[in-house]
């Protein structure tokens, strides 16, 4: 799964660009579902049916990063930017960037005081996004036009992936796992559903916008039948040192299974049933509250007359920055997870309230 993890997050898609991600995926899945395809917000819905009768279950997972956008080009070839997304203000200065314009990818940072200014500064105060500036060389806004830079051109992260940590305990670093590796999980899943007889059909919904408000999830979970639904998103731990971390849920802990997030309190029968599969077959997981967070989740659950839905967390160290960290072992936990709840299922399976 690391290389196609890797793959995946080397593609660049902010919220409302994810075009990259979503021309991957659809080419990806063509030869290992019965249908695909992409709906005219950009979603890629996929289809698979199993080899017998049984329950359409819904796999979701969000294809869009966090990033910004160009709002200005200063006359000194310096840029402004507003963000997509939730980036926090404090993990914004001396990271990489990259600019997608419409016939390559620009390399930029953001810009911030050196070190020997400091003592000139308030070094407490955090600067807003709207003071900041994107630095890719130009000396001029002629040369930042030159290179393809306009305003309205997307910017993600221009950090890369990287494996560290103890070989028996592999960590993974890379921009874009929130939810690249929620893709991933789905995309190996249907690789390993080839070989494996279920019941029922599988849709895989593979959204964009997630992280402007759900915007694709709501879109297309209004026009696809289903009888439960399982999201997968990554998730903020609380095992670090600073001050509001209360330890509920760590990196190496195995899946989170949800309980509540901001956007969904999970249908206690999918809760119930997770939590059962994974002790039946010793699948690590933790119980996840967590009010800070939303997922696709949140807006599939309303779809039509309401689908019984289920969250599972992959968690995530420093979410929504260019550096964001997950465990291997996490990840495999939370696809062997989804693997067991979808080759268990039997022809007359419900999920009642």
């Amino acid at each position: 799964m690391i290389e196609l993890l890797n793959k995946l997050t080397s593609l660049h898609g902010p919220s409302g660009y994810e075009h990259q991600v979503s021309y991957f995926i659809r080419d990806y899945v063509k030869e290992k579902a019965d249908s695909v395809e992409i709906d005219p917000l950009g979603n890629v819905i996929a289809r698979k049916k199993g080899t017998s009768p049984g329950p359409v279950i819904l796999l979701t997972a969000h294809m869009d990063e966090v990033g910004f956008i160009i709002k200005k080009i200063e006359d000194n070839g310096f840029l402004r930017f507003e963000k997509l997304g939730g980036n926090d203000d404090r993990n914004l200065l001396a990271q990489p960037i990259k600019i997608l314009t419409e016939s390559r990818e620009v390399d930029g940072v953001i810009g911030t005081l050196s070190a020997h200014y400091s003592k000139f500064d308030d070094s407490s105060r955090v600067r807003k996004h709207t003071e900041l500036y994107i630095d890719i060389g130009a000396g001029s806004k002629e040369e930042a036009e030159a290179l393809g830079v306009e305003v309205g051109s997307p910017v993600t992260w221009g950090s890369e992936l990287t494996e560290f940590g103890p070989e028996q305990k592999i960590q993974i670093r890379s921009k874009a796992l929130d939810d690249r590796a929620g893709c991933v999980v789905l995309l190996q899943v249907l690789e390993e559903l080839q070989e494996l007889p279920f019941a029922g059909e599988l849709t895989l919904l593979f959204t964009v916008q997630e992280e402007i408000g759900l915007r694709g999830a709501k879109t297309a979970s209004e026009h696809l039948r289903a009888d439960a639904a399982l999201a997968v998103d990554t998730t903020a731990v609380s095992d670090t040192l600073e001050s509001p971390m209360d330890q509920t849920l760590r990196l190496g802990g195995g899946t989170g299974i949800k309980i509540m997030d901001g956007s969904l309190i999970v249908h206690n029968t999918m809760k119930k049933l997770l939590v059962d599969l994974a002790k039946r077959n010793g699948i690590p997981y933790q119980m996840e509250i967590f009010t800070g967070i939303g997922t696709d989740g949140g807006a599939v659950n309303y779809a039509n007359k309401g689908i019984p839905t289920g969250v599972l967390s992959i968690p995530s160290r420093y979410t929504h920055s260019s550096i964001e960290v997950i465990d291997y072992g996490d990840l495999k936990a939370t696809k062997n997870l989804i693997k067991e709840f979808i080759t268990q299922l039997r022809e007359n399976d419900t999920f009642p309230f």
